[in-house]
């Protein structure tokens, strides 16, 4: 599999509280923060750029800014994420805590094993082994 230098592909969300949502993607779910600008004197992320663990695709994200241009509701993202292990994603995101468990992780009639979540903020997070067709 041919890994990306920089990912063509980032998902934007903003959260109520983006510093504690940014902690917990690292901690559960693994992401790395690859970039990350706070809003001078406040406790506020101005814009946040987290990578998957194989650097294939991003996540884009900061704090809720109800009249900004790119302005998203906090808790309406989805996603589907590739993981080439999701069984040892699933124990992480289960031990770490934080998550609402929507879906255990199964094996699907198209091949795939995965499991969904939601975040502390209220989006949905699926992971597993199908890379599309």
């Amino acid at each position: 599999m041919n890994t990306p230098s920089k990912p063509s592909l980032w998902l934007t969300l903003q959260a109520h509280d983006a510093a504690a949502l940014i902690d917990f993607y690292v901690a559960a779910f693994g992401f790395s923060v690859n970039a990350r600008y706070d809003e001078e004197g406040s406790d506020r992320v101005g814009h946040a750029e987290l990578l998957w663990s194989d650097g294939s695709g991003g996540l884009m994200m900061g704090s809720h800014k109800p009249d900004g241009e790119w302005s998203t509701q906090p808790g309406t993202a989805a996603a589907y994420v590739v993981s080439s292990d999701p069984t040892a994603l699933h124990r992480r995101v289960v031990e770490h805590g934080g998550a609402r468990e929507v879906s255990e992780l199964t094996e699907k009639d198209y091949g795939s094993s995965e499991f969904t979540v939601v975040d502390p903020e209220g989006n949905k997070w699926s992971f597993g082994t199908y890379p599309g067709a």
